[in-house]
């Protein structure tokens, strides 16, 4: 009984000194005063540096200059690092290249460089978007050292139609006939697509929706058509997707499936009501006929691009499967981290 006395005395001894030394280094802190709360704080995320308005292409004719810009996020380390490209939808009308923050932070919050590429869009007409998309990865391979990017590794992300433009570079991979402008000697293909409620094939995107939704698909003025044939003009009346099956196939995914294609996660929402469902089923089922790696989450509620998109499950989901497919950042040496931004 009295050994258990001493030893208890002897905890109450410790405890007495390590909060005495925790009081005496407080005040030996800079700027520690009476009443200050004393935190401490793990480190184990990264910085991340945002670098906007970078000009990937230049577009240029007689007339004039046309400038299409990236936004990259980059990990402050010095990892060698997996890198996404995004692709945005838009109806092939628009490419507003600063949207989805909430998966391109999570993406850049995992160890990748994530970039956020414009492209051409209607009016200009096909094949003018991949054009623009592969300059983008040529860009991204020829500043690899300055990014921080591992150029072995480069996937890209899309939805709708940024997911039809995803689908057109990871179908496309080895094909020259749309590499033009600069970089030339640096390779477009891409080793990993994820596509979002993305399109497939131009001339059904309404495939099963009601009569209604597929007379607005076979008009002249649908995006598709637009896209595929141009906007009427002088002595052409326009044409609908239907009336040039072959040129709608040619600016399709699913007219490109000869040979080995990179990995694929196929996403769609089974409420989608703008882009059938069966344009991701279909091209699933088409990968995998061919020996392809291709993998497919239906959504189950999703409309096109809602709010179910935007939580965690679907997010993580995306960064998750780039992780699995592309691997890890590489460490490597301790040299002091630069800051990004100081030499742009």
């Amino acid at each position: 009984m009295k050994a258990w006395h001493i030893s208890l005395t002897g905890v109450f001894l410790m405890i007495s000194a390590t909060t005495g030394s925790i009081a005496s280094e407080k005040h030996t802190m800079p700027g520690y005063t009476e009443g200050a709360e004393v935190v401490q704080i793990k480190t184990r995320r990264d910085q991340i540096d945002s670098v906007g308005d970078v000009v990937y292409e230049q577009i240029k004719n007689t007339r004039s200059v046309r400038q299409l810009h990236m936004s990259v996020l980059v990990p402050r380390n010095d990892d060698l690092k997996p890198a996404i490209i995004y692709f945005p939808g838009g109806g092939f009308t628009t490419a507003e290249r600063d949207k989805f923050i909430e998966m391109r932070m999570a993406l850049a919050e995992a160890g990748f460089v994530v970039a956020a590429a414009e492209y051409r869009t209607i009016p200009d007409v096909f094949p003018a978007p991949v054009v623009d998309a592969k300059a983008a990865v040529r860009y991204l391979r020829q500043h690899a050292v300055e990014y921080g990017v591992d150029p072995k590794r480069i996937g890209v992300l899309g939805d709708s139609a940024g997911g039809w433009l995803a689908q057109m570079l990871g179908t496309t991979n080895g094909d020259k006939s749309f590499d033009k402008g600069d970089f030339l000697n640096q390779s477009s293909d891409v080793q990993a697509v994820a596509t979002l409620y993305g399109i497939s094939d131009l001339r059904d995107i309404g495939e099963g929706f009601p009569e209604t939704v597929q007379q607005v698909h076979r008009s002249p003025a649908a995006t598709e058509a637009l896209l595929v044939n141009g906007a009427a003009f002088r002595n052409f009346a326009g044409a609908s997707i239907t009336d040039s099956p072959q040129k709608a196939l040619a600016a399709s995914p699913i007219g490109h499936l000869n040979g080995h294609k990179p990995p694929f996660l196929i996403m769609h929402g089974s409420k989608d009501s703008l882009v059938s469902p069966e344009q991701s089923a279909k091209l699933y089922k088409a990968l995998r006929s061919g020996g392809n790696s291709a993998d497919y989450v239906i959504v189950e509620g999703a409309e096109h691009g809602d709010n179910h998109w935007f939580q965690p499950a679907v997010i993580n989901r995306v960064v998750d499967w780039f992780r699995q497919v592309l691997g890890s950042p590489q460490k490597m040496s301790n040299k002091p981290v630069k800051d990004l931004n100081a030499n742009l």
